[in-house]
């Protein structure tokens, strides 16, 4: 029976957290539902905006997404959503293909709704949820940053009230926006910057108060005041009063060919978002969170929301923080965030029609503002000039080129820079303290040691495989070759695996030594390691004598193979065997 209900909550994870819910645990969850469905409002109409969409969508996806993630996925608190980053991938990947707007846009946006979150499911059944491990927390950050700077040179256009043509690249843009300053509507830019700095008053004279929407409030009433319609300030298309309309992604050979590229770019990113925004809360909430089934939520919540007019969405930072930070216990958060916005929706629709474009541009400008993590670029420029590399490339792919090349180029970055740390693993030579009762081996690096003639100890402090072997041989040969040495004692206690050409690599330097009337020595394997060694039958390759479990029971057994002509005459006598007489044989 237990293995049965185990296997069921894998099917319907929201079974593991349904019996916490009672009555003071609703009440928590309806005050942070609540809470972000009053958040959303603003930010659906301006990430649809961002994605080229009509403003509803967002708010589409704001009502749908978070219910299927929050019953499939593995996080308490996890607020999925439409986001800034994912919107503007949507936005770049579908607008060379169509009109922002018109309906094969629309129905584009929702094939790659679909086809991103197949992907997701996919990464979720095949159980990789440890690939989001080996994208570099630099690259969402130069990611972005550069989003951050796409989508404010979006709505400048807006914020100033000139005309800018549509799909120009990022640095035409902004000369365009240079040959128009002289066109600026002063109405629109008025407009705008009153709403950008009644929103940044709003929060830090209260931090909790609904600071966008207060300031779409704001910039809706001075553009009545200042007679918008009359000055030729546009407006938000009004948001129909009605609640997710069936939809259909296009399921053709054609378009699912086009646009398989972007929808996987799209999956990678929301991937990172929700899973290192679902730990960076679950650190707070002392949650454990399963990356394979957060993977499974968000491509569930991403197939069904594309038929309910939804796009492509993930988990939102600032919701999320907001979620827990206003006394979430369980997914029912997310829940009654999602049916409270449909009901604020009913009821306030009609009111969408009175906010100005130029208001939402002040919006998006400091939505932008925040994507930007500037006390995480300072510690990274401080800390690493690797990492800095990945952050500047990354940032000025995004930039200039399409946005998922931006995407692949920042994750092949930290791959390379990955297997490059890999490739040259410390190889520390070890000596033993004769100061110590216990002749403990030391590092000479930390204390200047003695080290035998004849013996070279030496640990490698991370796994053995094809891209550290040729440094590793390196080392060995040049012990041998240069420094005369053919016994090498190597600790392999920090190595946690060896692979095949690991494995080779040591047979033919074991083979190497042997000839030149030494060997190659191993101790302190771990479990796993001697299992492959074994069956690959490497250890017999290079002889099981060869092999200690211990360091002491090591350097007693290599001690009996050494010269004993050149011990009778050596001076250094480092280990406790140079100082205890020999038995005589009988």
């Amino acid at each position: 029976m237990p293995s049965f209900n185990n296997k069921l909550v894998r099917f319907l994870p929201f079974l593991a957290w349904l019996p916490l819910v009672n009555r003071d645990t609703l009440k928590k969850d309806f005050m942070a539902g609540l809470t972000g469905a009053i958040i959303v409002l603003p930010q659906g109409i301006a990430f649809a905006t961002i994605a080229g969409l009509p403003p509803e969508y967002g708010l589409y996806t704001a009502m749908v997404t978070p219910i299927i993630a929050a019953l499939f996925g593995s996080s308490r608190h996890l607020i999925s959503g439409p986001t800034t980053a994912i919107s503007i991938v949507v936005f770049s990947s579908i607008s060379r293909y169509a009109e922002p707007g018109s309906p094969e846009f629309i129905q584009m946006a929702l094939t790659l709704t679909f086809l991103a979150g197949a992907y997701e499911f996919g990464f979720g059944l095949a159980r990789l949820g440890t690939l989001v491990n080996f994208v570099s927390h630099t690259v969402v950050v130069g990611f972005t940053a550069g989003a951050a700077i796409l989508i404010a040179t979006s709505q400048i256009k807006h914020v100033l009230g000139v005309e800018v043509p549509r799909g120009e690249s990022f640095a035409n843009t902004w000369i365009d926006i240079f040959h128009h300053l002289g066109d600026t509507n002063w109405y629109v830019f008025i407009i705008a910057m009153a709403t950008l700095l009644t929103a940044i008053f709003v929060r830090k004279l209260s931090p909790k108060a609904p600071h966008l929407l207060i300031a779409l409030i704001v910039g809706s009433v001075l553009a009545v005041l200042l007679g918008a319609a009359e000055h030729g300030v546009k407006l938000v298309p009004q948001i129909p009063p009605h609640l997710p309309p069936l939809s259909k992604p296009d399921f053709s050979f054609a378009t699912i060919q086009e646009l398989a590229p972007e929808a996987f770019a799209v999956a990678l990113l929301a991937l990172i978002e929700a899973v290192s925004i679902s730990r960076a809360v679950a650190t707070k909430s002392h949650q454990l969170i399963d990356s394979n089934q957060e993977f499974i939520g968000q491509g569930l919540s991403n197939m069904f929301g594309s038929f309910f007019s939804s796009y492509a969405g993930s988990g939102s930072f600032t919701r999320s923080g907001i979620n827990y930070a206003a006394g979430a216990v369980t997914p029912m958060s997310a829940i009654f965030a999602a049916v409270l916005l449909m009901l604020i929706v009913l009821l306030i629709a009609p009111l969408t029609a009175y906010i100005p474009v130029a208001a939402m541009g002040g919006v998006i400008l400091l939505v932008a503002w925040n994507l930007i993590e500037f006390h995480q670029i300072k510690v990274l420029v401080k800390a690493s000039a690797s990492e800095t590399g990945i952050l500047i490339t990354t940032f000025l792919a995004t930039l200039f080129l399409e946005l998922e090349f931006a995407i692949y180029i920042g994750v092949l970055l930290s791959l390379v820079i990955f297997l490059n740390r890999t490739s040259h693993p410390d190889i520390v030579t070890l000596a033993p303290d004769r100061d110590d009762p216990k002749s403990k081996l030391l590092n000479i690096e930390t204390k200047p040691l003695a080290q035998c003639p004849q013996l070279r100890i030496l640990r490698i402090d991370m796994s053995i495989y094809f891209g550290s072997v040729n440094h590793i041989e390196a080392k060995l040969m040049d012990i041998a070759e240069k420094q005369g040495i053919h016994h090498i004692l190597l600790v392999l206690s920090g190595a946690n695996f060896i692979d095949v050409a690991g494995a080779e690599m040591l047979v033919h330097q074991a083979h190497a030594l042997q000839e030149k009337g030494g060997n190659l020595y191993f101790c302190g394997m771990k479990g796993k390691v001697w299992q492959f060694m074994a069956q690959g039958g490497f250890i017999r390759e290079i002889g099981a004598a060869q092999f200690f479990e211990t360091k002491p029971q090591a350097i007693a057994g290599i001690y009996k193979r050494l010269d004993k002509k050149r011990c009778e005459t050596c001076v250094t006598r480092i280990f406790r065997e140079c100082l205890e007489p020999e038995t005589p044989q009988k």
